[in-house]
């Protein structure tokens, strides 16, 4: 694998490397990791619509936009209503 700069503020390399030191990781295997487990905007979109044909052929569940934005919603006011003192 060949190597590559990567410019970034001193505090963001900083903060990486402590964390990379945490986990028993050089930051360049720490940042190679995160790499390997992060998935791109389309990767996660293409993972979320393979769950739903799952859901759909398992037990029905098509939820419309509407309802997705609803459900997303109630979700964010019980977050919210946990989160509160």
């Amino acid at each position: 694998m060949s190597d590559a700069n990567v410019r970034i503020p001193a505090e963001a390399r900083d903060r990486l490397a402590e964390i990379a030191a945490e986990e028993g990781l050089s930051l360049r295997a720490y940042l190679a990791r995160l790499a390997e487990t992060l998935l791109t905007p389309a990767e996660r979109a293409r993972r979320a619509e393979e769950a739903r044909a799952v859901l759909r052929e398992w037990n029905g569940y098509d939820p419309s936009k509407d309802e997705e934005a609803d459900l997303d919603a109630e979700l964010d006011r019980r977050l919210a209503e946990a989160a509160a003192p």
